[in-house]
């Protein structure tokens, strides 16, 4: 006896009709008694985990995604706004030595044009390995406008001059260099002197000054602004011991640098408006 290939199951007309019949049941119930309302709210209660570890990857993706976003925007605003701080800084010593010659005889001095100067924020990103050198790289050259002999500031005072440019980059020679050397002169009293390297970071000597000088411990040193090269009135370093030592020719007088040089990482680059060398702004850091 062969078996058929095809059995006969319910009608399809009988499945519609039964499931009409559970819909509007269902319907009659859930209006009628509220049970459905229990049965939805266990259902629910049930999924409710699933549908959390459902949607957990994709929250935590989109939470990643917006803290790396934020992070990356923090970090440009906080170098934004360490350039700016520098930036000022700058002009606040600027405002500080001006300050200063309006206290004394501005009328002996009226015929000094000052002029503002051009800045750029630069970073410094090498030292030099030599240990008889004092030297850094900052991460502006020629394709910025640096030139040789320009000077260099930080946020504090005087840092040193551009010794060598290449395109990117410029090679910064530090006050503290033995072969360095920038005219400088008491803030207080206006005696000038020439301030020299000896190798240390943390000290600068005062060369071929008489023991008759009037200069004192705690004064302030300004760049005196002979020579052309550094501008005029900006901090370079502090005295802080004078010996008076009849049997020397001179007097032995050190200073501590005002600038940081053992931990600088920001510095300005400063242009003459008037000079023929002029900065280009780039991307990475604009000129006033």
């Amino acid at each position: 006896m062969s078996t058929p290939l095809f059995i006969r199951t319910v009608s399809l007309r009988l499945r519609l009709t039964l499931a009409l019949v559970l819909a509007f049941l269902l319907i009659f119930l859930d209006h009628r008694l509220g049970a459905m309302q229990q049965v939805r709210l266990y259902l629910n209660s049930a999924i409710s985990p699933v549908q959390f570890l459902a949607v957990l990857p994709e929250q935590g993706l989109d939470n990643l995604v917006y803290s790396l976003q934020s992070r990356r925007a923090l970090t440009r605003e906080n170098d934004r706004l360490k350039r700016e701080l520098l930036d000022l800084q700058g002009q606040l010593q600027r405002f500080e030595f001006l300050v200063n010659e309006n206290d004394r005889l501005r009328t002996l001095l009226a015929s000094d044009e000052r002029t503002e100067r051009l800045r750029m924020v630069a970073e410094v990103i090498a030292i030099d390995s030599d240990p008889f050198t004092h030297q850094v790289v900052v991460n502006k050259g020629t394709r910025h406008g640096v030139f040789i002999g320009q000077p260099v500031i930080d946020a504090d005072g005087v840092v040193g001059q551009v010794v060598d440019v290449g395109i990117t980059t410029a090679r910064v020679i530090l006050l503290t260099d033995q072969s360095h050397a920038i005219p400088v002169r008491a803030a207080g009293s206006g005696i000038r002197a020439i301030a020299q390297g000896v190798g240390d970071t943390n000290s600068l000597e005062l060369m071929h000054v008489p023991h008759s000088t009037e200069l004192q411990t705690g004064d302030l040193l300004m760049s005196s602004g002979l020579g052309g090269v550094f501008p005029e009135g900006y901090p370079v370093a502090r005295i802080q011991s004078i010996l008076r030592d009849e049997s020397l020719p001179f007097a032995q007088i050190r200073a501590v640098p005002i600038a940081n040089l053992d931990r600088i990482r920001m510095v300005l680059l400063l242009w003459d408006e008037q000079s023929d060398n002029q900065p280009i702004r780039s991307d990475e850091g604009g000129t006033d």
